[in-house]
């Protein structure tokens, strides 16, 4: 036994390595066309095995790969296969077992995608599932029991059922074979769907007296290397003569049923009939051969012979079923039908969704027909169940392509803009063809993620600021504000001074911005007198690469406050005076002048503006306060009332000068007044004068303006005449 035993694990190595040395040369033959890659293998390899050298197979190179991002995406729940760390070769990832997944269909194959980018393609990659024989042929029942009647001819045939090997091709069940007995022979028959059953053959008639009970041992064995059997105990009982069998009313029953029959529903019926009497004509049914997982799907009941449903059927999991009915008399005669069972598919399974997103988040200036995504569909159903559409709800800036029978490709249909939209929900419906349609849904969501497309916007075009005058340095003048609509850095403005009426060097001599907020502070102290209003230009810049920016004019203008009193024109300031004090000149009024003779008329000005360069004059002091009067806004020195003998020659007018500003600032002018008819008459007065450093300078500064006065106008009139002579000689009378 232990030699038998070296033998077997001796041709298991060899067998196993035939095996694998056939996978690799299938692998190194199996080369794709354009847009196919196919592939054989041995089912039951371990993880990590190699199926083949996928990305040398799309023609890809080992320097390409990182920029190519090959991928593979399958529409089955289990993964089967993976890729390399380096995405070079396609190895298992999972338990392949044929069996389980194909049952008796052949070839079985299992299909993939592989997605590459930059550019994008698919290619489809099938991977066929190569048998090995792992499964030994095995019997339904280890026990069978057989009445045979002593009278029963020979010639006469008992089936046996038939054993069950999940294996395929030669590794499927092959033989059956009976230990010797002279009493029954072994035939073994095929079915026209290809399976082989055995029959037990009685060669002889039986002598219950002699031998009531025979045993023989049924054995399965396959075509494998090594070979794989399976074995049943069979005991035949012999019984006394019924000389009538049941006769079934079909040799084979043939059924087709909807996979959607509800539980306990009549599935079918078997009907057998006896010529004999009594309990020898009474039928019992039962099921002689029949699998497992078919006796959990169908009852049979022994008196009328009704098959109901007592499980879920299932077309995707099984399409076809086949069982042995027998029907035994009371004398212990059997006869035997088979029954083939069709099921038919209804649509009971809607379409499944599988997403491998390309390109997430998507850049907002990614160009139309740019691929973001791959949805893999599948339906189990088959025929129009099995059809599949897909489509896309609502209007949205993409649209699905049909990449092959199950594949679609979700790409950019027009331009996105991340500041309207920055995500989109799709929501992608698959429909079936079936009646009724069944749907599945998913969703996706898209993220479109920023470039910098927007320049900064100002919240205004133009700003006016207004400062007062005399401000500090550092002083707030104005806040700018602009947004930009781009996300992250793209929209992070930051604010410089670009220019402005006194140019970029000048504007920045005289205001600065902040560079985050935009808050424009002055630089220094600020003069109405001196700059009235100026214009700075600031630019608002972002973050992004490459920068964008805007620019915007703030206007500012400088508010007068009064900082500056009255300055007094004439009389004009003298030497030795005190700061805004007029000197002391005269004026000759006659003796007869009236009630509102014009004395004279004092002259000022003030730098400020507004009400704060609104003078008026007030009389503040006289010699004879009731003699003169000023006007409050002409500042015209007048006679309140006419000049009388009892005035003294000198008088003494002093006036004050004063602006409207908040607090007011003011000046003082003072005028002599001589009353007398006339100069010479006025001289003696004028000698009496006191000879201080006052009086000498006044009237040495009176005499020199009258002089100034002389000769300024001889100049006028001497210029005049000469042109006038000039354009006599030369130009017609007409045009003089």
């Amino acid at each position: 036994k232990q030699g038998m035993e070296v033998r077997s694990a001796a041709q298991g190595r060899a067998g196993a390595g035939r095996v694998a040395l056939l996978v690799v040369l299938l692998c190194l033959c199996c080369r794709a066309a354009a847009e196919r890659v196919r592939y054989s293998m041995a089912e039951e390899l371990g993880r990590g095995s190699l199926v083949g050298p996928l990305a040398r197979d799309l023609g890809l190179s080992a320097d390409e790969l990182p920029a190519r991002k090959l991928r593979i995406v399958a529409g089955d729940e289990k993964q089967y296969f993976t890729l390399e760390e380096d995405n070079a070769n396609l190895r298992v990832n999972d338990r392949i077992d044929r069996e389980s997944i194909c049952g008796a269909v052949s070839p079985c194959v299992l299909s993939l995608e592989a997605v590459v980018e930059n550019p994008f393609d698919i290619f489809h990659v099938s991977v066929t599932i190569q048998d090995i024989n792992d499964n030994a042929p095995q019997f339904d029942r280890e026990f069978v029991t057989i009445e045979v009647i002593e009278s029963t001819p020979p010639g006469t045939r008992f089936p046996l059922g038939s054993g069950r090997d999940p294996d395929i091709g030669v590794n499927s069940l092959q033989n059956y074979e009976l230990t010797a007995n002279p009493l029954f022979s072994l035939l073994v028959r095929e079915s026209p769907d290809g399976t082989k059953y055995a029959e037990l053959v009685l060669e002889k008639f039986l002598d219950r007296e002699k031998q009531r009970n025979h045993h023989l041992i049924l054995t399965a064995v396959d075509g494998g290397d090594p070979v794989r059997s399976g074995t049943a105990q069979i005991k035949i009982n012999v019984t006394d003569a019924n000389d009538n069998p049941p006769v079934f009313t079909k040799e084979i029953y043939k059924v087709r049923l909807m996979e959607n029959l509800p539980e306990g529903s009549l599935a079918f019926q078997v009907k057998a009939t006896d010529n004999d009497e009594g309990t020898n004509a009474e039928i019992t049914y039962s099921f002689s051969d029949i699998a497992k997982s078919v006796r959990q799907l169908f009852t049979l009941d022994p008196r009328t012979g009704d098959v109901k449903v007592t499980g879920l059927l299932d077309y995707e999991e099984r399409k076809y079923y086949e069982a042995s009915v027998e029907g035994k008399d009371g004398g212990g005669l059997t006869a035997h039908a088979k029954v083939h069972i069709d099921i038919i598919d209804v649509n009971d399974n809607a379409p499944t969704l599988s997403l491998l997103p390309i390109l997430n988040p998507i850049p907002e200036d990614s160009v139309p027909s740019t691929v973001v995504a791959v949805i893999n569909v599948r339906d189990r159903d088959s025929g129009e169940n099995g059809e599949v559409s897909c489509k896309m709800d609502g209007n949205l800036p993409f649209r699905l392509e049909t990449s092959s029978e199950n594949t679609y490709k979700l790409i950019i249909a027009s331009a996105l803009d991340r500041e309207s939209v920055s995500a989109y929900n799709i929501t992608i419906t698959a429909t079936d063809h079936g009646s009724p349609a069944l749907s599945s849904s998913t969703e996706l969501v898209l993220e479109v993620s920023d470039v910098n497309d927007n320049a900064p916007v100002f919240s205004e075009a133009a700003y006016s600021a207004y400062v007062s005058e005399n401000n500090a340095a550092g002083a707030l003048v104005v806040r700018v504000q602009a947004r930009d609509a781009d996300a992250g850095a793209n929209g992070r403005v930051s604010y410089w001074l670009a220019g402005g009426s006194a140019g970029a060097a000048g504007a920045a001599a005289l205001v600065s911005v902040e560079a985050r907020s935009g808050a424009l502070y002055a630089q220094r102290s600020f003069d109405y007198e001196q700059c009235r209003e100026f214009t700075v230009e600031v630019r608002a810049q972002d973050g992004g690469s490459p920068a964008r920016s805007s620019t915007a004019t703030v206007r500012v203008f400088v508010l007068d406050r009064n900082d500056n009193a009255p300055r007094v024109l004439w009389p004009a300031a003298a030497p030795g005076e005190a700061p805004g004090a007029a000197p002391a000149p005269f004026e000759v009024v006659p003796r007869s002048a009236e009630a509102g003779y014009l004395v004279a008329k004092v002259v000022a000005v003030d730098a400020d503006a507004g009400r704060n360069a609104w003078l008026s004059y007030e009389l503040v002091q006289a010699s004879e306060p009731a003699l003169f009067r000023v006007g409050l806004h002409s500042g015209e020195v007048r006679t309140s009332r006419g000049v009388s003998e009892r005035d003294a020659a000198k008088q003494r007018v002093v006036a004050v000068v004063k602006d409207h500003g908040q607090p007011a600032l003011s000046a003082t002018a003072t005028l002599h007044v001589v009353l007398a008819e006339s100069l010479q008459e006025a001289l003696p007065e004028l000698s009496e004068r006191p000879l201080g450093g006052e009086a000498p300078a006044a009237e040495l500064q009176f005499y020199l303006v009258l002089a100034l006065a002389l000769l300024s106008a001889l100049l006028v009139l001497s210029v005049a005449l000469l042109v006038l002579a000039r354009l006599r000689r030369a130009g017609p009378p007409g045009v003089l």
